[in-house]
């Protein structure tokens, strides 16, 4: 699966062609913003060349089908399309040879009721609840299971999975999560008081986040790809999907050399590292 509108991705997929096709069938090559169904396809390993939002897609359109995701990062950050094109030619015998093993990534099931149209997805960074325009404050009541969590007056609410730590959640505020566990974070966005802070959840109960009081353009965001309008009285109900996210990692990094290499982790502002 590819981005074909990021420079150099048709080129690269051009050139490693023959390459991969000496060590695997080709069941096909995919543009990722086609709709073109793929839990059907008969794969077993989806190469994704593009970027963490690349990978994304493909994670909710291939994980209820169990395919481990490769991605090869075409874009800039890379956090989760750990590989580049040099890694993929060196590592990719022993992914092959069931040497390197996918790592399940905890994924988000996201459904509506109530007033207005229904909508269901897969999430695997976030679900997100903001706004939207005139941009006046809002109020979401959030609760897990029987238990009423929290009412949020500000511009929404972040619901991460640990993989989705490191993303909206993060820039909101949120804690970083060891992708290794099964938990959910609730951040505020912009909250109106200092009492409406973060909080980690068990993934064991689904939470449900009802639109108390909402703007014309309060809008329901899946991984910050997918926007669905959401209306004064709808819920939106997450929880714990029954697939995962199956990503091949990156031999040698850890998730916290990533941290470190990619978002500059740990690093002290004043001294350069080694210094």
């Amino acid at each position: 699966m590819a981005n074909m509108a990021k420079p150099g991705v048709g080129d690269a997929i051009e050139r490693l062609r023959p390459w991969l096709a000496e060590r695997a069938d080709i069941v096909g090559i995919v543009d990722s913003r086609s709709s073109q169904p793929l839990a059907e396809a008969g794969a077993e390993l989806c190469i994704v060349f593009g970027g963490d939002g690349t990978l994304l897609g493909a994670a909710r359109r291939v994980a209820p089908a169990g395919i481990p995701l490769l991605g090869v990062n075409m874009g800039k950050l890379g956090f989760l399309a750990d590989f580049n094109v040099e890694h993929l030619r060196k590592h990719l015998d022993d992914i092959l040879a069931g040497k390197v093993k996918p790592i399940e990534r905890m994924m988000l099931e996201v459904h509506t009721v109530g007033a207005g149209e229904a909508f269901d997805s897969l999430a695997a960074n976030d679900v997100a609840v903001v706004a939207g325009e005139p941009f006046r404050m809002i109020e979401l009541q959030v609760v897990q299971g029987s238990e009423e969590i929290a009412t949020y007056l500000g511009d929404g609410v972040v619901v991460a999975t640990p993989t989705g730590s490191t993303g909206y959640n993060l820039s909101a505020g949120g804690p970083i999560l060891d992708p290794a566990i099964e938990a959910i974070v609730i951040t505020p966005v912009a909250a109106h008081t200092l009492a409406m802070r973060p909080i980690v959840l068990a993934a064991d109960a689904p939470i449900a986040v009802t639109c108390s009081r909402v703007n014309p353009g309060t809008t329901l965001l899946i991984d910050g790809q997918i926007a669905h309008p959401l209306n004064e009285g709808q819920t939106v109900e997450i929880r714990r999907a029954r697939c995962s996210a199956r990503i091949i990692p990156h031999p040698g990094r850890s998730f916290f050399r990533r941290m470190t290499n990619k978002l500059m982790w740990g690093h002290s502002p004043h001294h350069p590292q080694g210094q």
